[in-house]
Parts: structure tokens; C-alpha cells; sequence
């Protein structure tokens, strides 16, 4: 089946984002993996493999799927890879003390169709190190697959086709279910609600609740916390008003 594919489908609003991915071939595979599902916005990461685009490897596992290959855009940094973006969703078998929420691949995948302003991106990490905490902790949610829990790695490509999947029954609208009212307003990208919290903790600081040489684990809790909320532009522009009022009263 062919959907018609608007610039509002998840087809064309869905990002593909791989952090220094080791083997071309395994670019290679999540570009034949997202062909076969529809999608083809792929960015990869600072890859450590050699000319992942151009390799052998990476052509022959791919497939048919070489316009997606081509096609994808080799960055150095997270923040690049999401320009655009404003919903991200780390991907991860290990669960972190401090992770946004988790979610199931399908309760992500019927969320994103179910947005037309949602331009969200999977963020899966490096073959054998993951992604670090770091980035999960940016992330609006950690997608964990629910595979056997005595051996639940996957390989890259086969998450991302887990994914991949998931997210086409969705847009397709098989499998969807009613979220209720979606966003009111704009939803804050991820560069707005970032800048939120670097506002927001030097207010704490400047109000004396934070301590500068000693913050312990408090923004990650308040991220994890504002993480659930799923922040949309003018809520972050009040948290940052208030965060000014708080620096405001502390010179007065």
C-alpha cells in the first residue's frame, strides 16, 4: 500500500537519527529498513565508520534502498541532527535512573501519527555503547522495545525496523488509538526547551535553591519531570518569564 504522503503525513515528518554508528553496514540495513516502511529522512551522527554513505558494505546492505542512503546527511553533533525537530525519542534496551518517560514503540509511533505539527526523530545510538546518558536525558521519551527479557539485544537495523513498522501501521491509521485533544499550541522545539532550563537553573542559582559547586541530581529531576509534559512554545516562553522575575527580585 502507497498513502498518499502530504507534507503532514508522519511519512515525510519522520526523522531517523544514528549516533556514531560503527558499521556502514549497518547504515546500510536501517536504510533498507526505513525504505521498506515508507520513511527516508535519515541523519547520521559523527559515524566512525569510513565514508558510510559511499562504502561496499553499506550499499550492499542497503539494497534497493540507496536513493535513502544517498540522501541521508552526516552531521557532528545531536543538537544538528534535530534542527527541525521537536520531539525527540531515545532508543534504548537499558533503562536509566534519570530517563524521560518510557514509552513502547507503540505508544510513540501513535502519538506522532496522531500530531500533524509533531516533527519527531528516533534516536538510536552506537552498536556497542548505546547512547549515553546525556542524550536520553534531552529526550521528550526513551522508547524501550519489550523483546524477551533473557535476551533482548537487538541489532540496529532490527530496532529501527521495529520501529519502523510500528510507526507505519500508525500513519497508515491501523492500529492508532484516540489520545484525546493533541496540542493547543505550537509544540517548543528542542533548542527552545533547552535554553528553558539553562534559563531556569542559573535562576535557581540566583535565588540561592541551587548550588552552583554542588547540584547533585536536581535538573535532572526537573527535566525528567518538564519532560512529561510535553512543552509547547508559550508554556516554555512563561517558565522562562518566570525564571526572569526570579533574577529580577533576587537583585532587587
Amino acid at each position: 500500500m502507497n498513502p498518499n504522503e502530504t507534507d503532514t503525513s508522519l511519512f515525510k515528518r519522520l526523522r531517523f537519527v544514528l549516533v556514531e554508528t560503527s558499521r556502514a553496514g549497518n547504515v546500510g540495513s536501517v536504510a533498507r529498513a526505513m525504505k521498506t516502511m515508507g520513511f527516508s529522512d535519515l541523519v547520521l551522527v559523527a559515524p566512525r565508520c569510513a565514508d558510510p554513505l559511499q562504502d561496499p558494505e553499506a550499499v550492499a546492505f542497503a539494497s534497493g534502498a540507496i536513493d535513502v542512503l544517498s540522501g541521508a546527511r552526516i552531521v557532528g553533533s545531536v543538537k544538528e541532527a534535530l534542527d527541525g525537530c521537536n520531539f525527540a525519542a531515545a532508543v534504548s534496551a537499558r533503562l536509566r535512573e534519570f530517563s524521560p518517560p518510557v514509552w513502547s514503540p507503540r505508544e510513540f509511533s501513535n502519538h506522532a501519527a496522531g500530531q500533524a505539527e509533531l516533527r519527531p526523530a528516533l534516536i538510536l545510538g552506537n552498536e556497542r555503547f548505546g547512547l549515553p546518558n546525556e542524550i536520553v536525558e534531552g529526550c521528550n521519551v526513551l522508547i524501550n522495545i519489550p523483546a524477551n527479557p533473557d535476551y533482548s539485544s537487538l541489532n540496529l537495523s532490527q530496532a529501527a525496523q521495529v520501529l519502523a513498522y510500528e510507526c507505519r501501521l500508525a500513519a497508515i491509521g491501523e492500529n492508532r488509538t484516540q489520545t484525546g485533544v493533541g496540542f493547543q499550541g505550537e509544540a517548543a522545539s528542542l533548542a527552545q526547551i533547552e535554553g528553558m532550563y539553562a534559563h531556569l537553573e542559573e535562576a535557581l542559582v540566583a535565588i540561592g535553591f541551587l548550588n552552583a559547586d554542588n547540584p547533585k541530581k536536581l535538573m535532572p529531576r526537573l527535566k525528567r519531570l518538564f519532560s512529561r509534559t510535553q512543552l509547547e512554545t508559550e508554556e516554555v516562553n512563561i517558565l522562562r518569564g518566570i525564571a526572569r522575575h526570579m533574577q529580577g527580585q533576587r537583585r532587587d
